[in-house]
């Protein structure tokens, strides 16, 4: 079978390595991809959102199954584009994938399906943010309502920082259009958790837990990213509180989106809040999450491509997931200055190094491949993930890699799993 992945960055080379070790996949393509998913099949330059040239593609080339990596493409309707040229594409619809594009959006239907999230309000005006946010006494979270690449929300101990934020957002124009809506939510207490989970419109399939580290620095401090490392699976969920995320939470999102003439179809990605009084959703998204594919696909030890079909015939039913019991870390190493300005173009070195220590893979992100080099190409560079018989060990192997890898301003939390060592894994 023929593929056609759709990204770029470390997610899409999870996603392309995992691909390729299906028996069924003849041709890998991956468009626009990097050097990793250049390792696991052929990299196309194509963009994510020239959607035209993507089915033109794929028809030349037999392409039986897309899958979609980022949140974008989703949004634009690419995967509507696909089905209409009459070939199988895993993602949810235009429609469907508002979840994520639209907080607003999701925030309504989590109400009309009593699912329980933090109390907020949706703002298009900022004077009416503004006064809103003055009136409250408790710290606040302020979201961008549209797609901010996961760097979109603004945790605030004090009011009068939520102010700043929303002016930030709104009246700089910090994330262009996606700004033009904000939601102001009171802010959660807890540990969060990531729950993936394939859905394909009628059944729904959960992965390993995991948990994402969103702030830059140690501690959970500074800016929130993209994500700077994750780790599978996550101890504070527990099977009896998995069950209840299934049935409290996940159940009614998809049922709720039927109901809604928006069937869901590929990943429903839950990003959670575990308060004491149970887990409540921070937001969710319609892709895998990206650090989390890694030290989930890592662990996944089934065809992810039979998934992927399974997920698109309506059969996810007849699947089974077969898992690695041992736990996965993945450190993000990102250039310096990200997740606000920074410099391309720094040689890397240590690659090799680092992909020859057992249980490790150092997938590509934000990389290119210049005069024969490997140079830095984004923000979050490389994603080193490895696997251990416990969590400690997995960390450490990780950063073990790590070490071995070299660029000019490299730079990485020192503390991913930290959380989940602390619970004893």
């Amino acid at each position: 079978m023929n593929v056609l992945l759709i990204g770029g960055g470390g997610r899409e080379h999870a996603i392309a390595w995992k691909l390729a070790q299906s028996k069924n996949l003849h041709k890998l393509y991956t468009a626009p991809g990097n050097p990793g998913t250049a390792m696991c099949g052929e990299n196309i330059p194509i963009g994510v959102n020239d959607t035209d040239q993507l089915v033109d593609f794929a028809k030349q080339n037999k392409v039986e199954l897309v899958v979609v990596g980022p949140e974008a493409p989703l949004a634009a309707g690419v995967v509507d584009a696909f089905e209409a040229a009459g070939i199988k594409a895993f993602g949810p619809s235009a429609g469907a994938a508002q979840l994520e594009a639209d907080k607003a959006f999701a925030k309504q239907l989590m109400r009309s399906v009593a699912i329980s999230t933090a109390e907020g309000q949706v703002f298009d005006r900022f004077q009416d943010a503004k006064a809103y946010i003055a009136s409250r006494d408790k710290p606040v979270v302020i979201k961008a309502a549209g797609l901010a690449a996961g760097k979109g929300v603004f945790v605030c101990d004090d009011p009068a920082d939520g102010i700043l934020a929303a002016e930030k957002i709104m009246q700089d124009k910090l994330f262009g259009s996606a700004g033009d809506k904000i939601i102001v939510e009171d802010k959660l207490l807890g540990e969060e958790a990531s729950i993936l989970a394939f859905v394909d419109g009628r059944n729904i399939y959960c992965l390993e837990s995991s948990q994402d580290h969103k702030p830059i620095g140690d501690g959970d401090t500074g800016p929130n990213t993209g994500g700077m490392g994750a780790y599978s699976p996550a101890p504070v969920v527990t099977d009896k509180l998995m069950k209840q995320i299934v049935r409290e939470i996940l159940v009614p999102v998809v049922d709720g989106m039927n109901r809604n003439d928006t069937p869901y179809k590929g990943v429903l990605y839950a990003g959670l809040m575990i308060t004491a009084g149970g887990p409540r959703v921070l937001e969710f998204n319609v892709r895998f999450g990206d650090p989390e594919t890694q030290p989930i696909l890592m662990r996944l030890k089934s065809d992810l491509l039979e998934v992927c079909l399974a997920v698109c015939n309506g059969t996810l039913d007849t699947i089974t997931l077969e898992w690695d019991r041992r736990p996965a870390v993945c450190v993000v190493m990102a250039s310096d200055g990200y997740p606000g300005d920074y410099e391309k173009g720094k040689k890397i070195t240590g690659l090799d190094e680092a992909g020859k220590l057992k249980d490790v893979v150092v997938f590509h992100a934000g990389t290119a491949k210049r005069n024969g080099d490997t140079v830095t190409n984004g923000g979050r560079v490389l994603s080193v993930t490895a696997l251990g018989q416990t969590i400690a060990e997995a960390k450490a192997r990780a950063y073990t890699a790590v070490d071995k890898i070299k660029f000019d301003g490299a730079y990485c939390r020192r503390d991913i799993a930290d959380k989940a060592i602390g619970n004893r894994v």
